[in-house]
C-alpha cells in the first residue's frame, strides 16, 4: 500500500486544487484506528447497549478471503420458442453471450473489521456481496475462503444477510416478527423462555423496544418508520449472532440521521468482533469515516481496496484531487463513474486507467498482505462451519409456521371484506333461485342452473385467492430458505392449513343462505353432503391455484394462464355442450366443476322420483332421471365423482410442493 502522506490539495503536476476532502473537524476526536467518533444523532432514541449478548464479542471470529472472485451471466437472444428449441443445451449455441459482471475481484475482512463496497449503480457491488454470501453460486469462481475453509451450506447458520429491501410481513408488530424468528432459528438447547428473551434484547439494544407492538406496515397500511424497519431487518439477523454481516445498502433510502444511526450499529457490530461487510451508495463523510476498509468497484473491477483513510491519499498520488473540499466518498464515485474528466470517452479511459493502475500497483500489495495472514486455528475452523442440524424439529416448525401465518393474515380474516362479498353473492342467489321447484322440466332446468353455479364459482373464487399465494411470499420464502430457518416441506403444510379455516368457513356460509332460500332437497344428509361437496371443491381449487402459482410466479402471466384454464373446465363442466367432439372430450375429465356438479346432480335428485310432462305417459309424469336437464348425468352412487376430486386435490398439491422445491432449490 502506498504510504500515507497527507493531503495537500495539490495535483501530480504542482498546481493546487484546493483542499482534497472535508469531513469531520481537525478537532473531532479519533478512534485507534483513525475513525472519528460520532455521535448518536437520531432524536428520541437511545444510546445502543454495547454490554449485552448480541453487540458483544461473537464466539467464532470469521476472516473472510476473496482472490479473483469472477461472475459470469449467460444471455440468450430473444429468440421465438421454436427457434430456442434447437439451440445447444451447453450455452455455446448461436446468439449465446456469457457477459463477466465481476473481473477477478481480490481482499481480505478480518474480525472487528467493516469493509464498505462503494460504487455507482451497476458496478457489481451487490453482485459481490450476494457471490460472498454464498447465494450466487452459479456462474461464480475464484477463491472465496471462510476461516481458510470453502463455503458450506451449515455456514449460513453463523452468517446474517440483510438486503436492500426490507422483507417482513407487514401485518406482524415489531415484538410478533422477532419472537417468531427467535423460536424458529435459535438452537434447540435454548428453551422457549429464553429465545423469547433473546427477541425482547435485540429490540433493546437497537432501540426498537418502544415500537414494538406496532405493526412493521406497507405500501398501503401505516406501521413504523424506515429507519425502523431496517432496525428490525438487521435485528432478525442479530438474533443468531452471527459472525460474519453482510449487508446490501442499509442506508438506501433513509434521511442522513436514520443512515448514520444504522452505521453506528454496524461499527458496534463490527467492535464485538464480528466482520461486517455492506455496500453502500453515497454516505456521508461522517458515515465515511467509520468505515475500516473499502472496495472501490467500476463495471466489475477494483479501483481501489485498502484501508478507508487512505484512499484519497492513494488517488492524489496518482493525479487526482477534488478542485474543492467534498465528501471523500462523493469524490470517489466520481472517479468510479469517470466523471473528472469531460466525455463519455475520456470517462471510460478514467476508469480503465485507474483499474490498471490498481492492477499493477496496490493490487500485488494487497495479495501479499492477505496471503501473509496467519492460518486459522483448527478449533475455529471447527466452530465456524456450525451445526448441521434443524434449529428445530419438522413438527415445531410447522405449529410456528402456522401460528404465524394465521396472525399475518388475521387483519384479512377479521376485515370482514370477503365475508360481506360472500354474503352479497348469497343473498342475490337466494332471491334469484327463490323457493325453486322440481315439479316441471322448467323447474329442475332451473334448479340445477343454482347448482352448476355453485360448482363453478366455487372453482373460481378459492383459485384466485390461492393464484397469489407464492408470488406475493417469494421474497420472503427465499429469504428465510437462504438462512436455514425451516423446512420447506413444514413451509408449505403449514401455509396451506393456515388458509384453509378462512377458505372453508366462507362455503358454509354461502350454503346456509342459498341452501334453504333456494329450497333445495330438504334432508340434513343431504345438506351436508352438499356443503361437503362443496369443501372438497375449494380445496381442490385452491390446490390448482397453488399449482399454478408455484410454477409461474409471476401474477400477471399466472392470472392469465388460471384464467384459460378456468374457462376451459367451465366449457366443459357438463352444463353449456352435451356432445364435446372425441378429440377434445378428454378435458372434461380433467375438469374438476364437471365433478363437483355431477355431484352436487345426485345428491340433489333420486334416479326414483318423478316430474310433471304431460302426454308423456298415462299418468302424466316422467322419472327424473330422464329430465333433459340433468344432461344424462346417472343419478346415484358418486363415489367415481368423489374419488376423481380426492385424486385431484392430492395431485395438484403435490405437482404444486414439487414446483416450490424446484424454484428454491438454489436457496436451500
Amino acid at each position: 500500500m502506498a504510504p500515507e502522506t497527507p493531503d495537500t490539495g495539490v495535483r501530480a503536476n504542482g498546481t493546487r486544487e484546493g483542499p482534497a476532502w472535508s469531513g469531520a473537524s481537525s478537532a473531532k476526536e479519533t478512534k485507534g484506528n483513525g475513525h472519528a467518533q460520532v455521535p448518536d444523532l437520531e432524536a428520541g432514541r437511545p444510546p445502543l447497549k454495547s454490554q449485552v449478548s448480541s453487540l458483544a464479542r461473537v464466539d467464532v471470529p470469521i476472516t473472510v478471503k476473496f482472490r479473483d472472485v469472477r461472475y459470469e451471466v449467460v444471455i440468450r437472444p430473444h429468440e421465438p420458442w421454436f427457434q430456442r428449441l434447437s439451440l445447444k443445451k451447453t450455452g455455446e449455441a448461436m446468439g449465446v453471450v456469457r457477459k463477466e459482471i465481476l473481473h477477478g475481484i481480490s481482499g481480505a475482512v478480518l474480525p472487528g473489521e467493516m469493509l464498505a463496497m462503494l460504487g455507482p449503480s451497476g458496478s457489481g457491488k451487490t453482485t459481490l456481496l450476494n457471490v460472498l454470501g454464498g447465494r450466487l453460486r452459479q456462474g461464480a469462481s475464484g477463491g472465496i475462503l471462510y476461516n481458510d475453509l470453502a463455503y458450506q451450506k451449515s455456514m449460513k447458520r453463523q452468517m446474517g444477510f440483510v438486503t436492500q429491501d426490507d422483507v417482513l410481513y407487514a401485518t406482524l408488530t415489531v415484538r410478533e416478527t422477532l419472537q417468531y424468528a427467535a423460536l424458529l432459528r435459535l438452537p434447540k438447547e435454548l428453551t422457549r423462555g429464553q429465545k423469547l428473551l433473546r427477541a425482547t434484547e435485540i429490540m433493546e439494544e437497537l432501540g426498537i423496544e418502544k415500537c414494538k407492538d406496532t405493526i412493521i406496515g406497507g405500501p398501503f397500511m401505516r406501521g413504523i418508520s424506515g429507519g425502523e424497519r431496517k432496525r428490525v431487518s438487521i435485528g432478525h439477523e442479530l438474533l443468531i449472532n452471527p459472525s460474519l454481516m453482510l449487508l446490501d445498502e442499509p442506508t438506501s433510502g433513509l434521511d442522513s440521521t436514520t443512515a448514520l444511526r444504522i452505521l453506528t450499529t454496524l461499527d458496534q457490530l463490527a467492535k464485538g468482533g464480528r466482520t461486517v461487510i455492506t455496500t453502500i451508495h453515497q454516505p456521508s463523510s461522517k458515515m465515511f469515516l467509520m468505515f475500516d476498509k473499502l472496495l472501490l468497484l467500476a463495471d466489475g473491477n477494483t479501483l481501489y481496496y485498502g484501508a478507508a483513510r487512505n484512499a484519497m491519499d492513494y488517488f492524489a498520488q496518482r493525479g487526482y484531487t477534488p478542485k474543492y473540499a467534498t465528501n471523500p466518498a462523493d469524490y470517489l464515485l466520481d472517479l468510479a463513474t469517470g466523471e473528472v474528466a469531460d466525455g463519455p470517452e475520456n470517462a471510460q479511459a478514467v476508469k480503465d486507467e485507474l483499474a490498471t493502475a490498481y492492477g499493477q500497483t496496490q493490487g500485488p500489495l494487497e495479495l501479499q498482505r492477505m496471503d501473509s495472514l496467519p492460518a486459522a486455528s483448527a478449533e475455529d475452523q471447527a466452530r465456524s462451519v456450525g451445526k448441521k442440524t434443524w434449529p428445530c424439529s419438522w413438527l415445531e416448525q410447522f405449529v410456528l409456521l402456522t401460528l404465524r401465518g394465521i396472525k399475518e393474515r388475521r387483519f384479512e380474516a377479521l376485515g370482514g371484506l370477503r365475508f360481506v362479498q360472500i354474503v352479497a353473492i348469497s343473498v342475490v342467489c337466494g332471491c334469484l333461485w327463490f323457493n325453486s321447484k322440481n315439479r316441471t322440466e322448467a323447474d329442475i332446468a332451473d334448479q340445477t342452473g343454482i347448482l352448476f353455479f355453485e360448482s363453478t364459482f366455487w372453482g373460481f373464487f378459492p383459485l384466485f385467492t390461492a393464484l397469489f399465494t407464492f408470488p406475493q411470499e417469494r421474497q420472503m420464502l427465499n429469504k428465510e430458505r437462504a438462512v436455514g430457518m425451516y423446512r420447506l416441506t413444514a413451509y408449505f403444510f403449514a401455509r396451506t392449513v393456515g388458509d384453509m379455516p378462512l377458505e372453508l368457513i366462507m362455503p358454509f356460509v354461502f350454503t346456509i343462505i342459498v341452501y334453504w332460500m333456494a329450497n333445495l332437497k330438504h334432508s340434513a344428509a343431504a345438506y351436508i353432503l352438499h356443503l361437503l361437496t362443496l369443501l372438497l371443491a375449494v380445496l381442490v381449487s385452491q390446490s390448482l391455484g397453488l399449482l399454478i402459482g408455484a410454477t409461474v410466479m409471476d401474477l400477471k402471466k399466472a392470472t392469465t394462464l388460471a384464467s384459460v384454464i378456468m374457462l376451459a373446465f367451465l366449457l366443459t363442466g357438463g352444463y353449456f355442450v352435451r356432445q364435446i367432439p372425441v378429440w377434445i372430450r378428454w378435458l372434461k375429465y380433467i375438469s374438476f366443476p364437471y365433478y363437483t356438479f355431477r355431484l352436487l346432480l345426485k345428491i340433489q335428485y333420486d334416479p326414483k322420483s318423478a316430474y310433471e310432462c304431460p302426454g308423456a305417459s298415462p299418468d302424466n309424469t316422467c322419472l327424473i332421471q330422464n329430465a333433459p336437464a340433468l344432461h344424462g348425468v346417472p343419478l346415484g352412487g358418486g363415489g367415481i365423482e368423489a374419488m376423481a376430486l380426492i385424486i385431484m386435490l392430492i395431485g395438484y398439491r403435490f405437482l404444486a410442493y414439487a414446483a416450490l422445491r424446484v424454484l428454491n432449490k438454489g436457496t436451500k
